[in-house]
C-alpha cells in the first residue's frame, strides 16, 4: 500500500509542477501582452515629443491618470535625470494617487533591465514586477510596468488547492486500499488460518486425519487470491490421503514384523531344541543310538534352516525388484512356461483338478525367465492352497492385442470383498474365507505383483464364489525403458 501511495503522489507532484508552470508561463504571457499595450500608448499619448530637458513624471503626467491598478511609469533623460510613480495597486484605491519611486527603487528597476528591452525586476515595497523600456524620437526612455502580484497570488492559490486536494485524494487512496487490500486478502488470511491450524496438528505419529479445509467461498479458483485456497485445499487432500497411506504401511509392517517374527521364532525354537537335544544325546548315549538320534535332529534343523531362509529371500527378492536390479530380461514364451509351470504344480496337489489351455504357437515375450516361472508357481500355489480338494484349477495363456494374457482360474468358495483391495499388498495374510490350511507370511502375491510391473505388465483378480481368476498382462513386444 505505500508504494501505492507514493507513486500516486509522485504523479500527483508532477502534474502539479506542470499545470504549475503551464498556467505561469500563461499568465505572463498574458501580462507581457497587456504590458506592451500600455507601453506603447503611454509612450506615444503622453511622452511623446516631449523634449529631453522637460521628460520628468511630473511635465508627463500633468493629473493624467491611466486607471490601471498598480501601473508603474519611469522616464529618463540626459537633461532631465530619471523620475518615476507607481499608481495605486488596488482597483477599489484608484483614485489618481501615485507613489514616487524612491532612486533606490529606480536603481533596483535600472540594473534589472540592465540595457535590455524586457525584465522582471523586484522592488522594494512593491514586489515583483514586469518591466518594458521604449523610446521616443526625441530620445526619452520609458520604463513601463506591471505588478506580477496577480500571477503569484493565482498559481499560489492554484498550489493551495492543487495540495489540498492531493492531501485529501491520497487520504480516500489509502483508506480504499486499505480496505480494498483487506477485502482481496482475506482468502490469503483464511489459508493462512488454515495452515497454522494444520501446523499445530501432531502429524507425526499415529492416525492422523487433516479436517481442516479452507472454506469454499474463500478458495474461487477463478480468483488469484482463491487460487491459492483451492491449491492448499488439493494439497491437504493429497496430504491426508498420504498419511492414511502410511498409517495403514505402518499397520501393515507392524502385522508384517509379528508375523515374521512367529514365522522365524518357530523354526529358531525347533533349531534351539533340536540343538540341545542332539548335544544330550552325545553325552548320555554311545553308538548308533546316538547317532541315529542327532541324525534326526539335524534334519529338523535342516528344514527350519530351510524355512527361514525362504523368508529371507524372499525380503530380498522384494527390495531387489523395488531397485530394479533383479530382472534379467530375454526372451520367454509364456505357452511353454505355463506347461513347466503346471507340471510342476500338479505333484503337490494330486487331489486337485488341474487342466491347461494354451495355444499351439509360442507367445514370446521380453522378460525374465526364472522370475516369471515364479510369478506362475506363486499364482498356482495360491490357488492350491487357498481351494479344498477337488477344486479345478485352469492355467491359460491367450493374446490380446498387443498383449499376453496368462490366467489361473479356480472354481473354489472364492476370496472375499473385505480383503480384496489388500490382496497383493506386502505382508498381507491370506483369506480365511478361501479355508486357508498353511501358513505363509504374505509375500506371494506381492512377489508376483512386484515382478509383472516390473515387466510393465498388470496383474488383476476378480472373484465370486465357485469363480476366481488372476488375470497377468504382459506386453508383447520390448517396452521402451525396459
Amino acid at each position: 500500500m505505500t508504494a501505492v501511495i507514493g507513486f500516486v503522489s509522485l504523479i500527483l507532484v508532477i502534474v502539479a509542477v506542470i499545470t504549475s508552470a503551464t498556467l505561469g508561463n500563461t499568465l505572463e504571457q498574458q501580462l507581457e501582452q497587456k504590458l506592451k499595450g500600455y507601453a506603447a500608448s503611454i509612450t506615444l499619448q503622453w511622452v511623446g515629443r516631449t523634449a529631453p530637458e522637460l521628460a520628468t513624471i511630473d511635465y508627463v503626467l500633468n493629473g493624467k491618470n491611466p486607471g490601471v491598478p498598480g501601473l508603474l511609469l519611469a522616464v529618463s533623460s540626459a537633461e532631465a535625470g530619471t523620475s518615476g510613480v507607481v499608481f495605486d495597486r488596488s482597483q477599489s484605491e484608484l483614485n489618481g494617487a501615485s507613489e514616487t519611486l524612491t532612486s533606490a527603487q529606480l536603481t533596483q528597476i535600472d540594473e534589472a533591465l540592465n540595457g535590455e528591452t524586457y525584465a522582471t525586476a523586484t522592488i522594494d515595497d512593491l514586489g515583483s514586477y514586469r518591466v518594458v523600456a521604449t523610446s521616443t524620437p526625441t530620445g526619452v526612455v520609458v520604463v513601463t510596468g506591471l505588478p506580477r502580484g496577480d500571477i503569484q497570488n493565482q498559481l499560489a492559490t492554484l498550489l493551495t488547492v492543487i495540495v489540498l486536494a492531493t492531501l485529501g485524494g491520497l487520504i480516500l487512496l489509502a483508506l480504499t486500499t486499505a480496505i480494498t487490500i483487506r477485502v482481496g486478502l482475506r482468502p490469503l488470511r483464511a489459508v493462512a488460518a488454515t495452515a497454522t491450524r494444520v501446523a499445530n496438528q501432531p502429524l507425526d505419529r499415529g492416525e492422523v486425519e487433516i479436517t481442516e479445509r479452507v472454506p469454499a467461498s474463500e478458495a474461487d479458483p477463478r480468483t488469484e487470491t482463491g487460487l491459492v485456497g483451492a491449491a492448499l485445499n488439493k494439497l491437504l487432500d493429497h496430504v491426508n490421503t498420504s498419511l492414511s497411506a502410511r498409517q495403514r504401511n505402518e499397520e501393515r509392517m507392524r502385522q508384517f514384523v509379528a508375523d515374521a517374527s512367529h514365522e522365524l521364532r518357530t523354526p529358531l525354537a525347533s533349531i534351539r531344541g533340536y540343538s540341545e537335544l542332539s548335544l544330550r544325546a552325545l553325552s548320555q548315549q554311545q553308538g548308533p543310538a546316538a547317532i541315529e538320534g542327532t541324525t534326526t535332529s539335524l534334519e529338523r534343523i535342516q528344514a527350519q534352516s530351510l524355512r527361514m531362509t525362504r523368508l529371507v529371500e524372499d525380503l530380498l527378492l522384494l527390495a531387489r525388484l523395488d531397485e530394479g536390479r533383479e530382472l534379467v530380461y530375454g526372451t520367454v514364451d509364456l505357452a511353454q512356461l505355463a506347461l513347466e509351470g503346471l507340471s510342476d504344480a500338479r505333484p503337490t496337489a494330486p487331489e486337485h483338478r488341474w487342466n491347461i489351455d494354451v495355444p499351439n504357437e509360442p507367445v514370446v515375450v521380453v522378460g525374465d525367465t526364472g522370475r516369471l516361472h515364479q510369478v506362475v508357481t506363486n499364482l498356482l500355489a495360491n490357488a492350491r492352497t487357498h481351494t479344498p480338494a477337488g477344486t479345478e484349477i485352469t492355467l491359460s495363456v491367450t493374446r490380446e492385442g498387443d498383449e499376453a494374457v496368462l490366467r489361473v482360474h479356480d472354481d473354489g468358495p472364492g476370496i472375499d470383498p473385505a480383503v480384496r483391495e489388500e490382496l497383493f499388498a506386502r505382508f498381507a495374510r491370506g483369506d480365511s474365507s478361501r479355508a486357508r490350511q498353511t501358513g505363509g507370511t504374505g509375500l506371494g502375491l506381492a512377489i508376483a505383483k512386484a515382478i509383472v510391473e516390473g515387466h510393465h505388465g498388470r496383474i488383476e483378480v476378480s472373484s465370486v464364489p465357485g469363480d476366481t481368476t488372476f488375470s497377468v498382462h504382459l506386453p508383447l513386444g520390448p517396452v521402451l525403458g525396459a
